[in-house]
């Protein structure tokens, strides 16, 4: 396909780049769209694919024999994954809850309409042949995007477009997908659109490269010259600096006002002994025994679907599973007469799973601050200290420009970083950050990093943080736990 856009200017101003728009992309060329989070990458492809109203110019597309032609693209955006997953009528801790998720669809049945060789083929071609009998609601994250994108592929187009695909997934599986999209490409005549918010993730195959940045298209760069030119991070993605006085007087909205015992007051903020996790004849986690001291910073790695998230849903107090196994926080027992909240007000978490679920249609601001209450969603009606710490959070974070946008309309880098902060809002003496860079920029990136570093030099604060990026994992992680598929016997 060809595509060429033409003085675009789109109908509605919130859909406007700063310039009318003209781009070209020949037969067989592979682009990668770059550029920080909010610069307007997203909203660039809704435009060339003919998604968005205009005002001025045109969008048109070409067959090979050089007549115009209609549809043919195919597009994947990790930020509308739940709405995409068919489980539109499913809750966050539903998928913790045996009986619940048994609701949920089969993975197969979202593949109905495919006949059985096609199925076969790019199942394999993915290695995830053996998701296709579990419910969608089981898959963990990495699983259901890998899963995701088989099925887009499946229906053969002429253009992909994948937001952001590599996200989320262990290096085994970032290798194969770069590799079948290669595959494809030389296979089918597909041609790919890949975009980015890393330099690192834009494959060797890649013909062109689209900078974006501050809603302008800057001049587009032939793969090979972008990767030779060491200012191609710089100039893209600005550095932002963080601000260990602003952290360290921001109030202490936790271990202060929370109801929690003071900090120092317990040895272990977690202890695991031969956990096991099981749901029907499919064993989750398998015989896992773990210690997490008051004030370690752990790093806990594993392949996609080696059960790191079941193991962090009985410590958040999102899974029932706890209660059957001997898990010990802050020292004291589960099942000892705590309710879930005790639980939570001591802990900050972001998830995957949380941001595939957290879907309201709020401010920004009101995300944060839901943060308080450990809730999908603004529960109780915050006071005006708490509203004002959760402002200074997102100034930390240089996120006060999202305070009143609505969280479903931001990108999906943007709703990363706001879920990040609303980890911090309460200042938890746990964190637990399972991929939480997931999607932000270079820039922001290292900010959230110092961040969390400079956080966890308090004695009285621990960590745990997963990620499949091991140069992602900040200085302060000084202990590692290995989840193996040993550990998960299907």
């Amino acid at each position: 396909m060809k595509i060429t856009v033409e003085n675009a200017v789109a109908r509605f101003p919130e859909f406007r780049f700063r310039e009318p728009l003209s781009w070209i992309m020949e037969h067989g060329e592979n682009w990668a769209v770059i550029g920080p989070n909010g610069a307007g990458k997203t909203l660039f492809t809704e435009l060339i694919q003919g998604s968005i109203a205009l005002k001025e110019g045109r969008v048109r597309h070409f067959g090979e024999d050089g007549n115009e032609i209609s549809g043919g693209i195919r597009t994947l955006v990790f930020k509308d994954i739940y709405s995409m997953s068919g489980v539109q009528t499913m809750y966050y801790q539903q998928r913790w809850n045996s009986q619940d998720a048994a609701g949920s669809p089969l993975a197969s049945s979202l593949l109905e309409g495919y006949d059985e060789a096609k199925k076969r083929e790019y199942t394999s071609l993915f290695g995830i042949e053996g998701l296709l009998e579990k419910r969608i609601i089981s898959l963990s994250s990495g699983e259901l995007r890998k899963f995701l994108i088989t099925r887009a592929l499946m229906s053969e187009p002429s253009v992909v477009i994948l937001d952001n695909p590599f996200i989320g997934l262990d290096e085994a599986s970032r290798a194969s997908l770069g590799s079948m999209l290669s595959s494809l490409g030389e296979k089918t005549g597909m041609q790919t659109i890949l975009v980015l918010s890393q330099i690192r993730d834009i494959p060797s195959w890649t013909d062109k490269i689209q900078p974006v940045l501050d809603k302008t298209l800057l001049p587009p760069v032939e793969g090979k010259d972008f990767f030779a030119d060491p200012s191609s991070v710089s100039d893209l993605f600005p550095a932002y600096r963080s601000d260990p006085h602003m952290l360290h007087s921001i109030p202490d909205g936790s271990r202060t006002s929370a109801g929690t015992s003071a900090p120092g007051d317990y040895e272990y903020v977690l202890k695991m002994n031969s956990v096991n996790v099981r749901y029907g004849c499919r064993s989750i986690v398998s015989d896992v025994s773990w210690e997490v001291r008051k004030g370690e910073c752990w790093a806990l790695l594993g392949e996609n679907g080696s059960g790191k998230s079941t193991l962090l849903s009985l410590v958040c107090g999102d899974n029932p599973q706890a209660y059957a196994n001997d898990i010990t926080l802050f020292d004291r027992r589960r099942g000892s007469g705590e309710s879930i909240w005790d639980i939570k007000k001591r802990i900050g978490y972001l998830s995957p799973d949380m941001h595939t679920y957290y879907l309201e249609d709020i401010p920004c601001i009101k995300v944060v601050a839901s943060g308080f209450f450990d809730s999908i969603g603004l529960s109780k009606e915050c006071t005006e200290a708490q509203y004002g710490t959760a402002m200074q959070w997102m100034r930390l974070f240089h996120a006060e420009h999202l305070a009143e946008r609505p969280f479903v309309r931001i990108s999906y880098g943007e709703q990363r970083l706001i879920l990040l902060v609303r980890a911090f809002v309460k200042s938890p003496e746990l964190m637990i950050l399972d991929e939480p860079l997931h999607g932000l920029d270079a820039g922001k990136k290292k900010l959230a990093t110092d961040i969390i570093q400079e956080y966890c030099s308090d004695p009285d604060v621990s960590l745990i943080y997963v990620t499949h990026y091991k140069d992602e994992i900040p200085p302060c992680v000084t202990e590692f736990k290995v989840m193996t598929r040993s550990q998960r016997q299907i």
